[in-house]
């Protein structure tokens, strides 16, 4: 098919990894691009900060998907890059895609995209403010690419603390728990972070779960354990659940050899957690596992065994909420239910509208996000035609998900990480 379209005014809204790769395709197929960011350079979350602010990493963090699986297709990572890239590497990543694909020229920074709707005709109103000033800009499409991890979600809990209560969004370096009694409540990959880092310095770290969790060491027989869990893709799904839980379980024991809780089901029933370090900071009494918490009183925590402690500061690490605040709830609101969208990314029945990173999979989004790219570039392009039934189809993966998963906010939009670069793969070729 010709391109016979138009060149259209797009507007991409973020400048992270999904915002970028959005703004390369979009420009790669001749549309007008402008990417508003409320950030003062590219990389998301990876732009690390010790003031508040979008980002989410703190010193020490690394990705947890090794760089080969998290790479661009079109822009690999640095040959001497290790397989976990830190934060500092990674916004250095970013940062080099976008100026080799001359992506800053389309950016306006220190932006916040305050109000999106749609006009009689269809097209996008846009109104952004901006040292102060707002304005309303018209496009013909609208790509959100505003994240979701960077609205913290805290747990709810009878009591009151009145110590120091953060959320780990809120951490940026550890000299602050410095002989600190700290509590850390949550099980997922930013928990366990901050309670092996928090412990180097800390006068006492416990870490607080109401369930158990799949935790997956970095390397498996000398090699990132995505690439290892890659291999076992081809396996029916049962069968790779299985072998993936068993291998597990041979390679560092059970949980409850650590004193922590039993996952309930098999592996790939949850998000897992990947962290080499967590079960030998617990043997090494650095650690203390803690079960779900009862309630607070004052700066005491009683859990649910019946025991108590007091503690100095406690850092939720209990994941965010999906949010556009950009929308009326009336009109778009993905942050306590399902996320029907087609290939993660298809409004049902608003076609110049484009959800592009909106997914968790079981490593990367990034790739996946290149890939939503693509799809959107070339529709707008007049390249790729959706199919006519989008409702239908994103119900579909709504009622059929990858994983039959615990029915939690974290866990609506979770995919298979290779399963899903294939789906997409095979719609860009129809």
């Amino acid at each position: 098919m010709t391109n016979s379209i138009p060149s259209k005014k797009v507007c991409v809204i973020g400048a992270g990894p999904s915002g970028i790769t959005a703004a390369k395709n979009l420009l790669d197929e001749g549309m007008a691009v402008t990417v508003y960011d409320y950030g003062k350079e590219v990389g998301g979350n990876w732009v690390f900060s010790d003031e508040p602010s979008h980002s989410s990493v703190f010193e020490t963090t690394h990705i947890i998907s090794s760089k080969t699986l998290s790479e661009y297709e079109d822009f690999p990572m640095p040959a001497d890059y290790p397989d976990y890239p830190s934060h500092r590497q990674l916004a250095e990543y970013f940062q080099n895609y976008a100026r080799h694909f001359k992506i800053y020229d389309h950016i306006q920074f220190n932006t916040l995209v305050e109000k999106c709707v749609r006009d009689a005709d269809g097209q996008w109103l846009v109104t952004t403010k901006c040292n102060g000033v707002s304005k309303t800009e018209t496009f013909d499409a609208l790509a959100v690419c505003n994240g979701h991890h960077w609205k913290p979600r805290y747990p709810d809990y009878p009591g009151n603390f009145t110590g120091t209560y953060l959320h780990s969004h809120d951490v940026k370096r550890f000299a602050a728990f410095r002989d600190q009694r700290v509590l850390v409540i949550g099980g997922g990959n930013s928990a366990c972070d901050v309670a092996v880092e928090s412990s180097r310095v800390s006068t006492s770290t416990d870490i607080s779960w109401r369930r158990g969790y799949w935790v997956i060491p970095k390397f498996f027989f000398g090699k990132p354990s995505d690439t290892v869990g890659g291999i076992l893709r081809f396996l029916p799904s049962f069968f790779w659940r299985k072998s993936t839980s068993l291998m597990i379980r041979l390679w560092q024991g059970k949980n409850v050899s650590y004193g922590l809780p039993e996952p309930a089901e098999d592996f790939g029933f949850h998000h897992p957690t990947v962290n080499s370090e967590l079960f030998y900071f617990i043997r090494h009494g650095k650690i203390h596992p803690r079960p779900d918490i009862n309630r607070f009183e004052g700066k005491r925590v009683w859990f649910n065994d019946g025991t108590s402690a007091e503690y100095d500061t406690i850092v939720a690490c209990t994941g965010y909420y999906i949010s556009h605040p950009f929308f009326e709830h009336s009109f778009i609101d993905y942050s306590k239910g399902d996320v029907p969208l087609y290939l993660r990314m298809l409004h049902p029945d608003i076609q110049n509208l484009y959800f592009i990173g909106l997914f968790q999979p079981l490593g990367c989004i990034w790739p996946g996000s290149e890939l939503q790219s693509r799809i959107m570039a070339r529709e707008l392009a007049g390249k790729w035609k959706r199919p006519s039934n989008v409702g239908e189809l994103a119900q579909h993966e709504v009622q059929h998900p990858d994983f039959n998963q615990v029915k939690t906010p974290r866990h609506t939009i979770t995919v298979n990480y290779h399963a899903f670069k294939k789906r997409l793969v095979e719609a860009i070729g129809k």
